[in-house]
């Protein structure tokens, strides 16, 4: 199967079409014009908390205040909000979490207002983009999403898509991950995962740890609401999760979008039959 990806960039919206073998498999568009994307991180403050709404409103910067429930506060809450005080201090030294001290998991039916105040600085990511006259929803769950995993701090489980069904490359993978992955940090395994050798998935880690340090190395001395992390773009974000030796050509027609897309490309293309697709794309977006 052949599968292209056509870009066009407009005024405040990039549209991406992905085609399969010439037929239309999927239609995203992204919008541009405010600045906040799903799976950016902020350092944000808690302007007002509503009993009633079990939640909270948020300033992250828009300006429509940002929704925060207490069911998307996270398990780990104490955990997240203890770490990024921390990390803004500069009391502790490193992002890694191999000395961290877990706390215990908030209650699943739990009231927000016991767990969080006005005035509060707290760690989120934006879980819904703003739409209309509503600011973003929140989450308080940080999770970074990676080609083959997603990361998820303050645990140590390891979780498999229920995608992967072949009970042996469950095994392969989970006992590849006990072996590479830190202490302190969970992993959820991608469906695209399977049959992918160590040195792929250990990239993937590798990267989503570098994200994890970048996001703590903007912690420090940052007042709130600052975006600590921005997630990629969509367009990456479909080349990350779909790039193979099947995906044939690109079609852009914005030259920095062109050049953003050759370097994600040439980072992420690290197979052989990769460096041919790598190698064919080339020639459509120089």
């Amino acid at each position: 199967m052949n599968i292209d990806l056509i870009i066009r960039s407009g005024k405040g919206e990039v549209a991406i079409a992905l085609m399969k073998d010439k037929v239309l498999a999927e239609l995203h568009r992204e919008r541009t014009e405010h600045g906040f994307a799903v799976g950016d991180v902020y350092l944000a403050k808690v302007r007002k908390v509503a009993p009633g709404l079990n939640a909270a409103f948020v300033d992250v910067g828009h300006e429509k205040d940002a929704f925060l429930h207490y069911y998307d506060l996270g398990p780990q809450y104490r955990n997240s909000y203890k770490f990024a005080k921390a990390a803004v201090a500069g009391t502790v030294k490193t992002g890694l979490l191999e000395d961290w001290k877990l706390e215990t998991d908030i209650p699943k039916d739990g009231k927000l207002a016991d767990v969080l105040s006005a005035s509060q600085t707290i760690l989120v990511q934006i879980a819904k983009e703003p739409i209309s006259t509503k600011g973003p929803r929140l989450t308080a769950e940080v999770t970074l999403a990676g080609r083959y995993m997603v990361f998820v701090p303050f645990i140590n489980k390891i979780n498999l898509s229920s995608r992967i069904t072949d009970e042996v490359e469950r095994r392969r993978l989970k006992d590849l991950m006990i072996a590479i992955k830190p202490k302190g940090f969970g992993v959820i395994i991608r469906t695209n995962a399977a049959d992918k050798n160590t040195e792929d998935l250990a990239a993937d880690l590798k990267t989503l740890l570098q994200r994890w340090d970048e996001m703590f190395r903007n912690l420090r001395n940052a007042q709130a609401p600052k975006k600590v992390l921005g997630e990629i773009d969509r367009t990456n974000a479909i080349m990350r999760d779909l790039l193979n030796k099947d995906f044939t050509s690109i079609q852009v027609d914005d030259e920095l979008l062109a050049e953003e897309i050759y370097q994600t490309l040439e980072k992420t293309a690290r197979e052989e039959g990769h460096r041919k697709a790598l190698q064919r794309q080339a020639r459509h977006l120089r």
